[in-house]
């Protein structure tokens, strides 16, 4: 029991764990939650801490598959500049490891950013707080539980008129 489900439990909001066997030399935290669960890797979304100009610590999620755009967050965040967290500060923050890290049941409650593409599921998997383990709930229920905002942490993508993507 991770401190993200007792919260989820808390609040009386239906969910759902999945747990899979995670392999220690893996790199992809979320890739390989979506693979061995078999779910579209835009549905799972990764739990990243990013430090703003002032300081200040955020909670971002967005989907396995995407690359955070820090520009978006530091205009979400209404500061100058943004960049990742240092892993040892985000760890010490949370109160979770590196690829366990929730956006729920932290040791600080930290101000989060969810990628507007959330709002185009059913439901959303995130990490429950320990690597190998799950949560899903319906985006609404994250949003709420999170208190977050929802905007974009992902790089604008235009389509070409010749079908191709450029950023």
């Amino acid at each position: 029991m991770t401190p993200a489900i007792r919260m989820v439990e808390k609040a009386g909001i239906p969910f759902e764990t999945l747990s899979y066997p995670h392999d220690p030399r893996t790199e992809s935290y979320g890739v390989e939650a979506a693979t061995l669960l078999g779910v579209p890797p835009d549905s799972v979304f990764k739990t990243l801490i990013v430090q703003l100009d002032n300081r200040e610590l955020i909670v971002t999620m967005l989907p396995v598959h995407r690359s955070l755009d820090l520009k978006a967050v530091a205009a979400a965040g209404g500061a100058k500049w943004a960049a990742m967290a240092d892993v040892t500060e985000a760890e010490r923050i949370t109160g979770y490891v590196a690829g366990g890290i929730s956006p729920l049941g932290q040791r600080k409650k930290l101000r989060t950013l969810i990628d507007e593409h959330v709002l185009r599921l059913d439901r959303v998997f995130f990490s429950a707080g320990r690597r190998g383990l799950e949560l899903v709930l319906h985006p609404s229920d994250l949003i709420q539980l999170c208190t977050a905002t929802v905007g974009s942490c992902l790089p604008f993508v235009d389509i070409r008129k010749d079908g191709y993507r450029s950023a």
